[in-house]
C-alpha cells in the first residue's frame, strides 16, 4: 500500500542577504513509498535529500507540486494542510528521526521516551515499563534515567532521540541520519529496529550517509540531482 506520493514538487529558497536571488533546491521530484519499504534518498551534499525530508514532514512549503500522505485511510497534501491537521498527522501517523535531539530542559528521559506512547493513551506504569526497555536495549544505564539528558554525551542524547521515535511506530517515519555520531554496537541496535519497523509494515524513508548501513536497510534508492546555482530574481 502506497503511503507517500510526491508530485511534481519543486522547491525554491529566495536569499534575501544575496540580492534576493533565487535557488532553486529541489526540480519536479515525483517519487512513492509504500508500507514496509525502506526508500533511502541518495545524492550529493547540497542534492536536497535534507529538504526533501523537511517537506515530507511539512516544516518546509513547496514552491509547486504536492505531496500526499496517507493518514486515517485518506490522501492529505500535507503541503496545503493547515496547522492543526498537520499536529494530528505527526501525533498518529508521521515521525521525524533527526541528528539531534530537542526536548524541554529539565524533562528527565524515561519521561521523554515515554511521551509518544502517553499521547496516544497508554498508561504511565506501561509507557515507563517500555521506555526503559527500549532505554535498556539502546545502553542508555538506569541510573540515567531520571536525569534530564542535556549533559549527556552526543551519542547518549542520540539514542535517547531514538528511543523515544521507535517506541511507538507510526505508519510513516522518516529519518536523517539516525546512526550519526554512534559506534558499531548502537549502530547495529538501530540497524535492527528499522528492519523491525519495515517488517511490521511501517514506510519508512530516510538519508545515511554511511555506506554500509545505507546497503544493510535500503529496499529502494532514489538518487536526487545535484542542486542548481542561484538565480537572480
Amino acid at each position: 500500500m502506497e503511503m507517500i506520493k510526491v508530485c511534481g514538487v519543486s522547491k525554491n529558497f529566495t536569499l534575501h542577504n544575496q540580492g534576493a536571488a533565487d535557488l532553486r533546491v529541489l526540480d519536479s521530484v515525483n517519487l512513492t513509498a509504500s508500507a514496509g519499504e525502506c526508500l533511502v534518498l541518495q545524492g550529493e551534499s547540497g542534492a536536497g535529500k535534507s529538504t526533501l525530508l523537511r517537506l515530507l514532514y511539512g516544516n518546509y512549503k513547496c514552491t509547486s507540486g504536492e505531496i500526499l500522505i496517507r493518514h486515517d485511510q485518506q490522501w492529505i497534501d500535507i503541503a496545503l494542510a493547515e496547522a492543526r491537521s498537520i499536529l494530528e498527522i505527526r501525533r498518529f501517523t508521521l515521525s521525524y528521526v533527526s541528528q539531534f535531539l530537542r526536548v524541554i530542559p529539565r524533562v528527565s528521559t524515561i519521561d521523554i521516551v515515554s511521551g509518544p506512547l502517553l499521547g496516544r493513551g497508554v498508561s504511565r506504569e506501561v509507557a515507563a515499563r517500555r521506555a526503559g526497555d527500549m532505554l535498556l536495549r539502546l545502553n542508555i544505564p538506569q541510573r540515567l534515567w531520571g536525569l534530564a539528558p542535556a549533559t549527556f554525551s552526543g551519542g547518549e542524547q542520540q539514542r535517547v532521540n531514538i528511543a523515544r521515535s521507535f517506541i511507538a511506530h507510526t505508519p510513516i517515519m522518516l529519518l536523517d541520519e539516525p546512526t550519526a555520531s554512534l559506534d558499531a554496537g548502537n549502530r547495529d541496535v538501530v540497524i535492527e529496529l528499522i528492519a523491525e519497523a519495515r517488517r511490521s509494515g511501517v514506510c519508512l524513508v530516510g538519508i545515511f550517509h554511511d555506506a554500509a548501513v545505507r546497503d544493510l536497510v535500503a529496499t529502494t534508492r532514489f538518487d536526487i540531482k545535484t542542486a542548481k546555482q542561484p538565480e537572480a530574481a
